[in-house]
Parts: C-alpha cells; sequence; structure tokens
C-alpha cells in the first residue's frame, strides 16, 4: 500500500490499533534491492506504529534500485557523495510530506537503513536533526565530507543514534563501521555502537537490540 503523492514508492503498514498521531519509523534497503527487503522488520516494533519502507530512486534492473552509485577502489567501496545528497534531498521530502499525509507524530520519527540505506539515514539524521528523532545506521559507510552539510553541533543534542556492524562482513568492512562511530562519538548525540559476529547481514541478536533501542528513544521522544 503507497501513497500516491509521495516523491518516493513504499511500503505501508499502518498501525493495527487506533493510534492518534503515530511514531513513524522509515526504511531504507540497501544496493541493489527494493521497499520489500526490510519491510518484514516493521512486524518487531510493535503494532502502534507507522512503518514506510521506501524504495530508492535510481534503477539498477527488474527488482533493484540504488540511492547512488558505487565505486570500486584499492581502500574498498567509494560512495557517491553528491548522488547521495540528491537522493538525501529527496528522501527529505518525502519524509516532510509523509508526515502530514499519513497523520504521523512530528516529533517520534526513525529512519532505519541498512548497508547503502544507512549511508541515506546518516545524511537525512545529520543534517536533519530538526527532522528525525532517531537514526539507526546498520553495515553501512559513513562519509565524513557529510559533517560539512550538517548544522551546528548543538541542534543535534538529544538526537539518538544506533551504530551496528558485522566483524566479518566482507562487503562493507568493519573498520567503516568503526570510523562512524569515531565520528559521531564527537557530537552531542545518544550513541549506540555493537559489533556483532556475523557478516553483512541484520543478526538476531543485532535485531534485538535493535528492537530494544527503538521502544527507548519512543519512550524518551
Amino acid at each position: 500500500m503507497t501513497h500516491q503523492n509521495l516523491p518516493l514508492y513504499h511500503l505501508a503498514q499502518r498501525p493495527s490499533t487506533s493510534v492518534l498521531r503515530p511514531p513513524l519509523i522509515v526504511l531504507l534497503h540497501g544496493y541493489g534491492s527494493n521497499e520489500q527487503d526490510l519491510f518484514e522488520l516493521g512486524s518487531y516494533f510493535g503494532n502502534d506504529l507507522l512503518i514506510l519502507s521506501l524504495r530508492a530512486p535510481l534503477v539498477l534492473g527488474m527488482g533493484a534500485f540504488s540511492w547512488f552509485e558505487l565505486g570500486f577502489t584499492p581502500t574498498g567501496i567509494a560512495v557517491d557523495t553528491r548522488q547521495a545528497e540528491r537522493s538525501a534531498a529527496l528522501l527529505i521530502e518525502f519524509i516532510e510530506h509523509a508526515i502530514p499525509a499519513y497523520a504521523a507524530d512530528p516529533a517520534r520519527v526513525l529512519v532505519i537503513g541498512f548497508s547503502q540505506g544507512a549511508t541515506m539515514a546518516a545524511l537525512v539524521g545529520l543534517t536533519r536533526p530538526d527532522l528525525v528523532r532517531g537514526t539507526a545506521i546498520l553495515s553501512g559507510i559513513v562519509p565524513t565530507e557529510i559533517m560539512s552539510a550538517a548544522p551546528a553541533p548543538a541542534t543535534l543534542q538529544d538526537r539518538s543514534f544506533f551504530v551496528a556492524h558485522g566483524t566479518q562482513d566482507a562487503v562493507v568492512a568493519i573498520e567503516h563501521g568503526r570510523a562512524t562511530n569515531d565520528l559521531l562519538i564527537q557530537l552531542p548525540i545518544q550513541l549506540t555502537y555493537h559489533e556483532y559476529a556475523i557478516g553483512h547481514t541484520i543478526g538476531q541478536q543485532e535485531l534485538r537490540d535493535l528492537i530494544a533501542w527503538v521502544g527507548a528513544v519512543l519512550r524518551t521522544a
């Protein structure tokens, strides 16, 4: 189910109970995937939330989409930051319009991204803290260039970030997760960081920790 007037195609899971202005969780898939990939995560967070799982705007092939092009260098994957910023602008526009379109609570918006979607989640969470209460960065890359577009650190006060990465990740190396932790720990945010003995995936313990983080953020928002 989608709202046709919004700028990105998406799936929606509405609250199963009568909730006035429900919290909103936005799910962002990784490179080469689509809106179906993370949609099932919504069922783990509770039945009183609005879940929107988005499709990235760039078409790679049948059922395959991306938020930006990837570069492969001797030191690993490189992010096309300009393209990522363009997709982030579209994503921000989507969230701004989705809140009134779905009658969601603007004070309780969380963005959760995996892999390439994690980069997008970080872009939105760091540059528009007025729009997003919590940001989950799962197995992703956060380029340091993002900080040049971020507002003053004081505007990030009390915003929550959850960073998780697998130590055996052969797609996005654990060094990226640790670099993200090093970057974010300097900011006046509430930071949760976890490493897991897994590859490029969302493991069961990671999911349990993510569920707990979502609950904690929504309780204090």
